[in-house]
């Protein structure tokens, strides 16, 4: 009987399945029991058998969920043949197969995006969108369709589940999708890339290096005058490496100048990828020690004001500031100086240590920095008001008038220095590629 049910599964055919099922009602989970491969509900979802299929799911809706030896479902096997409507009428029973996981790590949804089948891909993304997120091999499911040159499945997951950070997620090795486009000369896929999504054009892998270093360290070919112009629209290539490789691939000279200022140039990029980064890390380090201490000082100085507090209900409740009553206009302006100070301050410790990914670039690092002028004026604010308050009238005149001058140049030197920075930042932001700007845009 298990030969007859096994020819039958491999046939299609129906009427002996509904004739074995009649003399024993248990023949399949015997089958399902007994081995671990070839088992009836697979080889049908292998072989496209949808009437086949159907008799089995619902006499028995259980069997979608059990594995072979391979830990395949009946799933995988539909999906990696494309066959739409038994994967369809498997998802109908068991949604959950989705991201169920063979012993290769990979789930229904990377076999059919790997053999193309676009109306599957379809299906089981609408079933179970995170699915598409499961990585195998820390290879996301883009990395496997650039792998296996599937570029309307890519087009499709991109439009459907890519936004930004798992369109720009790194293998193992640190390479992106445009890495593995540009190695691999495809260019129909590192068009779409560049010009329909937030690829990080200029990310480097563990190697340090980019797309344009893959590309230089590649073998010449035809493909490479076309992949090098895409590359300049989107600014990684310039016009002096454009122009070199619009001369013949074989020329020698050219290719050994290609790669040679390829080579001082990737070298002179990841020293200043370095230096940058270490330089973020030092400037976020001194920033949280200062704001902690200015939020430091404007707490206690909220809290135990000049001049103290009130003793008892004699002359004012107790507990209120003395400097309510004997200098209110300068009580006014020391609270809102001093609350200023003390909520940026908090601002910028907040934003530290939530350790969100914009804050790596330096675009909101100055943005940070130009709030840590705002806290520090504050507070020497704060501290002239409360030296004011404490100071005798004789000397008060004389000291007024240095402290205004003092203040008058602190507000200047503070005025500079915020456009000064802020042009600067303008530039920064100007030079930066159009994927970087998205980039920032998106995380805003």
């Amino acid at each position: 009987m298990e030969r007859l049910l096994y020819e039958a599964s491999v046939e299609g055919n129906t009427t002996v399945l509904q004739n074995l099922l009649k003399k024993d009602p248990l023949i399949l989970d015997k089958v399902t029991l007994n081995q671990h491969d070839d088992m009836p509900l697979h080889i049908a979802s292998m072989l496209g058998h949808k009437d086949f299929v159907n008799e089995i799911l619902t006499r028995k809706p259980k069997l979608s969920t059990e594995c072979d030896s391979q830990r395949r479902l009946p799933l995988h096997m539909a999906c990696a043949k494309g066959h739409v409507e038994i994967v369809k009428a498997l998802l109908s029973v068991a949604s959950e197969t989705c991201v169920a996981r063979d012993r290769d790590g990979r789930n229904p949804l990377h076999l059919a995006a790997v053999k193309g089948h676009c109306e599957v891909v379809k299906e089981l993304v609408r079933a179970q969108p995170h699915a598409a997120r499961a990585m195998v091999q820390q290879e996301t499911i883009l990395h496997l369709c650039v792998k296996h040159n599937q570029l309307e499945v890519l087009k499709l997951l991109v439009e459907t589940v890519g936004d930004h950070e798992f369109v720009n997620t790194k293998d193992a090795d640190g390479n992106t999708i445009l890495h593995l486009a540009v190695a691999d000369k495809q260019i129909e896929t590192v068009n779409f890339l560049l010009l329909y999504t937030t690829i990080e054009v200029n990310a480097s892998n563990t190697n340090g290096e980019t797309s344009m270093d893959i590309l230089a360290q590649g073998p010449r070919d035809m493909n490479d005058k076309q992949i090098i112009r895409c590359l300049t629209r989107a600014g990684v290539a310039d016009k002096e490496q454009e122009s070199l490789l619009e001369q013949n691939p074989q020329n020698s000279n050219s290719k050994l100048r290609f790669d040679n200022m390829k080579h001082h140039k990737k070298l002179h990029l990841k020293k200043d990828s370095k230096d940058d980064e270490d330089w973020l890390d030092k400037k976020r380090n001194t920033l949280m020690v200062v704001a902690s201490l200015i939020a430091t000082m404007a707490f206690q100085a909220g809290t135990n004001p000049p001049s103290g507090v009130w003793q008892d209900n004699s002359i004012a409740q107790a507990g209120s500031a003395v400097m309510v009553y004997n200098h209110p206009n300068y009580y006014q302006t020391f609270l809102v100086s001093n609350t200023v100070g003390f909520v940026s301050t908090l601002s910028i410790i907040l934003l530290l240590i939530s350790g969100l990914p914009f804050l790596k670039h330096k675009v909101f690092l100055w943005v940070l920095m130009i709030i840590m002028w705002i806290a520090t004026t504050s507070m020497s604010i704060t501290y002239w008001i409360s030296i004011s308050v404490l100071t005798p009238k004789p000397e008060a005149q004389t000291f007024k008038n240095v402290v205004n001058g003092i203040v008058l140049v602190w507000v200047g030197l503070m005025t500079l220095l915020v456009a000064g920075h802020a042009i600067r930042l303008m530039e920064i932001f100007q030079k930066l590629p159009s994927s970087s700007k998205n980039a920032i845009m998106h995380h805003t």
